[in-house]
């Protein structure tokens, strides 16, 4: 019962969070929001006892890529005349709730005819030994082509840099 409403209380804190991340007019507002949104979603992942993935998103996401969003958003001091004026936002937005609640609604029915079964999570699910051997036995050639992507793309980037600075 305590693991239900939890997982009720995250979800809401996702959802508000995610929607006052598309509604608030100041950037900055927005970014903290987002940090909710990424950090109730870490909340979500620690529920499915997926502990890597848990901490790879306080980490990585809430942690460290949202601070360098924050940092760029308070070096470029963004003054409220320089945001733009949007004045059917929120009408785009209930627009768009408004959309997909149908869809919703068709899912929502899809998921209560589904059998009910109690949930169980396969023991070392989610760990990090687990999706090492996962992604280094079927997954080693996709995984192996991405790392010589990025490598490529960090040495065009070294390329093109050296020759703005050779201008």
């Amino acid at each position: 019962m305590l693991v239900e409403f939890i997982f009720i209380a995250l979800s809401l804190i996702t959802l508000i969070s995610a929607l006052g991340m598309i509604s608030f007019h100041q950037p900055i507002n927005s970014v903290l929001s987002f940090i909710v949104t990424l950090l109730s979603i870490a909340g979500l992942f620690a529920l499915l006892s997926s502990s890597f993935i848990f901490i790879v998103q306080v980490i990585i996401y809430a942690g460290a890529i949202m601070s360098l969003i924050l940092f760029v958003i308070m070096f470029l001091n963004i003054k409220d005349k320089n945001i733009p004026n949007e004045p059917k936002k929120t009408l785009w937005i209930s627009g768009s709730l408004i959309a997909i609640s149908p869809f919703t609604i068709l899912l929502v029915n899809a998921l209560q005819t589904l059998p009910q079964k109690e949930a169980t999570i396969i023991n070392g699910f989610g760990s990090i030994a687990a999706i090492g051997r996962e992604l280094f036995s079927k997954w080693v050639l996709p995984f192996e082509m991405i790392s010589i992507l990025l490598l490529i793309a960090l040495l065009g980037a070294i390329v093109l840099a050296k020759k703005e600075q050779n201008r």
